[in-house]
């Protein structure tokens, strides 16, 4: 019985491991959105103090490219569009993790309890 449990324990942590682990992912890829949403944010700023007779470029490898200042508004207000999305579908998927792991940390806890009962049940051996 209580290696039946302790199986089942070791089984429920080593989920209860991967869940903790893709949520330390999701957080980590969603930091380096929020990073990328002030760059660009900031970005959008500078393009908005601009004038039409100003000109922009855009570094493409090693060489700096004319850009039109409409084209260039265009693409970072896009840019913005997909991390903002980007930021809501990892915040879902934090959501839903945060939920699994609880359940599986609720699960952990009576099946401790459980594999603890069985092991005060079970007789000394000498």
């Amino acid at each position: 019985m209580a290696e039946v449990l302790q199986r089942k324990l070791q089984t429920e942590l080593e989920r209860y491991q991967g869940v903790q682990k893709e949520l330390s992912r999701c957080l980590s890829a969603r930091q380096k959105l929020e990073t990328q949403l002030t760059e660009n944010t900031i970005v959008q700023e500078e393009l908005d103090l601009l004038e039409a007779e100003n000109r922009v470029y855009k570094l493409m490898g090693p060489v700096l490219v004319k850009q039109d200042l409409e084209e260039a508004k265009s693409t970072v207000a896009k840019r913005l569009h997909y991390i903002t999305g980007e930021i809501k579908r990892y915040e879902g998927q934090m959501k839903e993790m945060e939920r699994k792991s609880e359940q599986h940390r609720e699960t952990l806890g009576k099946l401790q309890q459980d594999f603890q009962r069985a092991q005060g049940k079970t007789p000394a051996r000498d």
